[in-house]
Protein backbone atom coordinates (compact mmCIF):
# COMPACT_ATOMS: atom_id res chain seq x y z
CA UNK A 1 0.00 0.00 0.00
CA UNK A 2 2.56 2.25 0.81
CA UNK A 3 4.67 2.18 -2.49
CA UNK A 4 0.95 3.41 -4.15
CA UNK A 5 0.71 6.00 -1.88
CA UNK A 6 4.37 7.50 -3.00
CA UNK A 7 3.04 7.15 -6.47
CA UNK A 8 0.01 9.56 -5.53
CA UNK A 9 2.45 11.92 -4.07
CA UNK A 10 4.57 12.16 -6.68
CA UNK A 11 1.96 12.66 -9.58
CA UNK A 12 0.76 15.52 -7.45
CA UNK A 13 4.49 16.94 -7.22
CA UNK A 14 4.11 16.47 -11.21
CA UNK A 15 1.11 18.43 -11.21
CA UNK A 16 2.13 21.16 -9.20
CA UNK A 17 5.48 21.47 -11.09
CA UNK A 18 3.35 22.15 -14.81
CA UNK A 19 0.61 24.50 -13.83
CA UNK A 20 -0.18 25.50 -17.44
CA UNK A 21 -2.74 22.75 -17.80
CA UNK A 22 -5.01 23.67 -14.45
CA UNK A 23 -5.29 27.18 -15.93
CA UNK A 24 -6.27 26.33 -19.45
CA UNK A 25 -8.61 23.62 -17.63
CA UNK A 26 -9.98 26.67 -15.29
CA UNK A 27 -10.20 28.61 -17.73
CA UNK A 28 -12.41 26.36 -19.82
CA UNK A 29 -14.33 25.14 -17.12
CA UNK A 30 -15.44 29.11 -16.20
CA UNK A 31 -16.48 29.52 -19.84
CA UNK A 32 -18.91 26.49 -19.91
CA UNK A 33 -20.28 27.42 -16.16
CA UNK A 34 -21.17 31.29 -17.53
CA UNK A 35 -22.78 29.54 -20.16
CA UNK A 36 -25.12 27.20 -17.96
CA UNK A 37 -25.55 30.29 -15.67
CA UNK A 38 -26.82 32.14 -19.03
CA UNK A 39 -28.83 29.28 -20.59
CA UNK A 40 -30.81 28.53 -17.05
CA UNK A 41 -31.28 31.99 -16.86
CA UNK A 42 -33.23 32.75 -19.83
CA UNK A 43 -34.66 29.17 -19.33
CA UNK A 44 -36.28 30.22 -16.23
CA UNK A 45 -37.12 34.35 -17.54
CA UNK A 46 -40.90 33.67 -17.51
CA UNK A 47 -41.33 30.88 -15.47
CA UNK A 48 -40.44 30.46 -11.30
CA UNK A 49 -39.83 26.72 -10.88
CA UNK A 50 -39.19 23.52 -13.38
CA UNK A 51 -40.16 20.31 -12.40
CA UNK A 52 -40.40 21.45 -8.54
CA UNK A 53 -36.95 23.17 -8.51
CA UNK A 54 -36.57 27.21 -8.24
CA UNK A 55 -33.30 28.62 -10.74
CA UNK A 56 -31.62 28.98 -7.74
CA UNK A 57 -31.82 25.28 -6.97
CA UNK A 58 -31.02 24.28 -10.69
CA UNK A 59 -28.01 26.84 -10.51
CA UNK A 60 -26.85 25.31 -7.46
CA UNK A 61 -27.24 21.78 -9.09
CA UNK A 62 -25.84 22.35 -12.31
CA UNK A 63 -22.92 24.22 -11.06
CA UNK A 64 -22.27 21.58 -8.51
CA UNK A 65 -22.65 18.37 -11.06
CA UNK A 66 -20.25 20.68 -14.14
CA UNK A 67 -17.48 20.86 -11.37
CA UNK A 68 -17.64 17.06 -9.88
CA UNK A 69 -18.47 15.61 -13.49
CA UNK A 70 -14.98 16.72 -14.81
CA UNK A 71 -13.90 13.74 -11.70
CA UNK A 72 -15.49 11.04 -13.35
CA UNK A 73 -13.28 9.86 -15.89
CA UNK A 74 -10.20 7.90 -15.04
CA UNK A 75 -7.02 6.45 -16.71
CA UNK A 76 -8.49 3.75 -19.08
CA UNK A 77 -6.83 6.14 -22.33
CA UNK A 78 -3.64 6.08 -20.53
CA UNK A 79 -4.14 2.06 -19.77
CA UNK A 80 -5.31 1.50 -23.75
CA UNK A 81 -2.36 3.42 -24.93
CA UNK A 82 0.46 1.17 -22.79
CA UNK A 83 -1.45 -1.72 -24.73
CA UNK A 84 -1.21 -0.47 -28.21
CA UNK A 85 1.98 0.39 -27.73
CA UNK A 86 3.35 -2.59 -25.98
CA UNK A 87 4.48 -0.97 -22.95
CA UNK A 88 1.79 -3.19 -20.99
CA UNK A 89 4.38 -6.00 -20.69
CA UNK A 90 6.99 -3.86 -19.07
CA UNK A 91 4.83 -2.77 -16.81
CA UNK A 92 3.36 -6.30 -15.85
CA UNK A 93 7.06 -7.62 -14.98
CA UNK A 94 7.16 -4.61 -12.51
CA UNK A 95 6.33 -5.48 -8.44
CA UNK A 96 3.09 -3.72 -8.49
CA UNK A 97 -0.25 -4.00 -9.80
CA UNK A 98 -0.74 -2.23 -12.72
CA UNK A 99 -4.61 -1.47 -12.43
CA UNK A 100 -3.70 -0.11 -8.81
CA UNK A 101 -0.65 2.05 -9.73
CA UNK A 102 -2.67 3.61 -12.57
CA UNK A 103 -5.53 4.51 -9.97
CA UNK A 104 -2.87 5.77 -7.35
CA UNK A 105 -1.54 7.98 -10.42
CA UNK A 106 -5.15 9.42 -10.94
CA UNK A 107 -6.12 10.04 -6.98
CA UNK A 108 -2.91 12.01 -7.10
CA UNK A 109 -3.94 13.81 -10.25
CA UNK A 110 -7.69 14.30 -8.82
CA UNK A 111 -6.39 15.74 -5.45
CA UNK A 112 -4.31 18.52 -6.76
CA UNK A 113 -7.22 19.67 -9.03
CA UNK A 114 -9.18 19.88 -6.18
CA UNK A 115 -6.78 22.21 -3.83
CA UNK A 116 -6.13 24.14 -7.19
CA UNK A 117 -9.29 24.36 -9.48
CA UNK A 118 -12.27 23.20 -7.89
CA UNK A 119 -12.76 25.22 -4.30
CA UNK A 120 -11.03 28.33 -6.59
CA UNK A 121 -14.43 27.81 -8.79
CA UNK A 122 -16.59 27.34 -6.03
CA UNK A 123 -15.77 30.17 -4.55
CA UNK A 124 -16.39 32.07 -7.73
CA UNK A 125 -19.90 30.23 -8.05
CA UNK A 126 -20.44 31.09 -4.81
CA UNK A 127 -19.92 35.05 -5.29
CA UNK A 128 -21.03 35.68 -8.51
CA UNK A 129 -23.41 32.64 -10.03
CA UNK A 130 -25.75 32.31 -7.35
CA UNK A 131 -24.77 28.73 -5.95
CA UNK A 132 -25.95 27.85 -2.71
CA UNK A 133 -24.20 26.12 0.24
CA UNK A 134 -25.52 23.15 1.33
CA UNK A 135 -29.02 22.63 3.03
CA UNK A 136 -27.28 21.71 6.31
CA UNK A 137 -23.57 20.63 7.41
CA UNK A 138 -24.79 16.69 7.54
CA UNK A 139 -25.33 17.39 3.98
CA UNK A 140 -22.02 18.86 3.38
CA UNK A 141 -21.01 15.84 5.40
CA UNK A 142 -22.36 13.30 3.19
CA UNK A 143 -22.08 14.79 -0.13
CA UNK A 144 -17.90 14.87 0.14
CA UNK A 145 -18.46 11.13 1.28
CA UNK A 146 -20.72 10.48 -1.42
CA UNK A 147 -18.64 12.39 -4.06
CA UNK A 148 -15.59 10.05 -3.18
CA UNK A 149 -17.60 6.96 -4.12
CA UNK A 150 -18.80 8.77 -7.05
CA UNK A 151 -15.27 9.41 -8.25
CA UNK A 152 -13.77 5.88 -7.82
CA UNK A 153 -17.04 4.24 -9.48
CA UNK A 154 -16.20 6.56 -12.64
CA UNK A 155 -12.33 5.91 -12.10
CA UNK A 156 -13.45 1.77 -11.90
CA UNK A 157 -15.72 2.04 -14.59
CA UNK A 158 -13.13 3.94 -16.81
CA UNK A 159 -10.52 0.86 -16.71
CA UNK A 160 -13.02 -0.84 -19.30
CA UNK A 161 -12.01 1.30 -22.03
CA UNK A 162 -8.15 0.31 -21.21
CA UNK A 163 -8.96 -3.52 -20.58
CA UNK A 164 -11.56 -3.47 -24.04
CA UNK A 165 -8.01 -2.13 -25.74
CA UNK A 166 -6.70 -5.88 -25.70
CA UNK A 167 -9.47 -7.29 -27.49
CA UNK A 168 -9.87 -3.80 -29.87
CA UNK A 169 -7.59 -2.24 -32.03
CA UNK A 170 -9.09 1.56 -31.68
CA UNK A 171 -11.16 2.39 -28.69
CA UNK A 172 -11.97 6.06 -29.77
CA UNK A 173 -15.39 5.07 -30.75
CA UNK A 174 -15.94 3.51 -26.80
CA UNK A 175 -14.60 7.10 -25.87
CA UNK A 176 -16.56 9.00 -27.42
CA UNK A 177 -20.07 6.76 -26.47
CA UNK A 178 -18.81 6.88 -22.81
CA UNK A 179 -18.44 10.43 -22.56
CA UNK A 180 -21.84 10.87 -24.16
CA UNK A 181 -23.37 8.59 -22.11
CA UNK A 182 -21.71 9.89 -18.76
CA UNK A 183 -22.71 12.64 -19.19
CA UNK A 184 -26.45 12.11 -19.77
CA UNK A 185 -27.09 9.26 -17.37
CA UNK A 186 -24.99 10.56 -14.38
CA UNK A 187 -27.03 13.53 -14.24
CA UNK A 188 -24.47 16.16 -15.26
CA UNK A 189 -26.25 17.38 -17.90
CA UNK A 190 -30.06 17.94 -16.27
CA UNK A 191 -31.29 16.48 -13.26
CA UNK A 192 -32.69 12.80 -13.50
CA UNK A 193 -35.92 13.98 -11.97
CA UNK A 194 -36.20 15.77 -15.14
CA UNK A 195 -36.31 12.64 -17.63
CA UNK A 196 -39.89 10.70 -18.52
CA UNK A 197 -40.50 8.28 -15.98
CA UNK A 198 -39.42 5.19 -18.08
CA UNK A 199 -35.71 6.68 -18.34
CA UNK A 200 -35.97 7.25 -14.74
CA UNK A 201 -36.62 3.80 -13.74
CA UNK A 202 -34.18 2.30 -16.32
CA UNK A 203 -31.03 5.22 -15.11
CA UNK A 204 -31.88 3.69 -11.25
CA UNK A 205 -30.73 -0.03 -12.46
CA UNK A 206 -27.32 1.39 -14.05
CA UNK A 207 -24.42 2.67 -11.96
CA UNK A 208 -23.85 6.14 -13.79
CA UNK A 209 -26.58 8.02 -11.24
CA UNK A 210 -24.46 6.82 -8.59
CA UNK A 211 -21.36 8.92 -10.13
CA UNK A 212 -22.79 12.56 -10.09
CA UNK A 213 -26.28 12.51 -9.34
CA UNK A 214 -26.46 11.12 -5.72
CA UNK A 215 -24.17 13.23 -4.46
CA UNK A 216 -25.58 16.31 -6.01
CA UNK A 217 -28.74 15.76 -4.66
CA UNK A 218 -27.75 14.99 -1.15
CA UNK A 219 -26.03 18.73 -2.14
CA UNK A 220 -29.00 20.31 -2.53
CA UNK A 221 -31.55 18.65 -0.14
CA UNK A 222 -33.21 16.28 -2.60
CA UNK A 223 -31.91 13.24 -0.79
CA UNK A 224 -31.84 13.70 2.97
CA UNK A 225 -31.74 11.40 6.21
CA UNK A 226 -32.22 7.30 5.63
CA UNK A 227 -33.00 8.27 1.75
CA UNK A 228 -29.39 9.88 1.58
CA UNK A 229 -27.89 6.70 3.30
CA UNK A 230 -29.73 4.30 1.16
CA UNK A 231 -28.27 5.93 -1.78
CA UNK A 232 -24.93 5.96 -0.54
CA UNK A 233 -25.34 2.03 0.35
CA UNK A 234 -26.26 1.67 -3.09
CA UNK A 235 -22.70 3.49 -4.33
CA UNK A 236 -20.95 1.54 -2.05
CA UNK A 237 -22.28 -1.54 -3.09
CA UNK A 238 -21.81 -0.35 -7.25
CA UNK A 239 -18.17 0.30 -6.22
CA UNK A 240 -17.56 -3.34 -5.23
CA UNK A 241 -19.35 -5.34 -7.74
CA UNK A 242 -17.32 -2.83 -10.31
CA UNK A 243 -14.47 -3.17 -8.69
CA UNK A 244 -14.66 -7.41 -8.73
CA UNK A 245 -16.28 -7.25 -12.21
CA UNK A 246 -12.81 -5.41 -13.32
CA UNK A 247 -10.25 -7.33 -11.90
CA UNK A 248 -11.81 -10.74 -13.40
CA UNK A 249 -12.13 -9.15 -16.47
CA UNK A 250 -8.21 -7.93 -16.13
CA UNK A 251 -7.48 -11.54 -15.29
CA UNK A 252 -8.80 -12.51 -18.52
CA UNK A 253 -7.03 -9.70 -20.64
CA UNK A 254 -3.24 -10.11 -19.31
CA UNK A 255 -3.31 -13.70 -20.55
CA UNK A 256 -3.60 -12.16 -24.02
CA UNK A 257 -0.02 -10.49 -23.48
CA UNK A 258 2.99 -12.25 -24.20
CA UNK A 259 6.53 -11.36 -22.82
CA UNK A 260 9.51 -12.55 -24.06
CA UNK A 261 7.83 -15.89 -25.74
CA UNK A 262 5.93 -16.40 -22.40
Amino acid sequence: MRKYWEMMKSQIKVDMAYPLWYWASSVATVVQMLIIFAFWNAVYENRTTISDMSLEAMVTYTMIAVLLNDFVAGVGTQLANQVRDGSVSIELMRPYNLLDKLVALDLGFKISAVTRQTIPLLVIAYLFLGVSLPVSWEAALLFVLSAILGIFIGTQLDLILGIAAFWLDYIWGLRMLRGAILLFFTGALVPITMFPEWLRILSAYLPFQSMVFIPVSIYTGQLTGMAALQAMIIQVLWLAGIYAGIRVLWSYAIRRVTIFGG
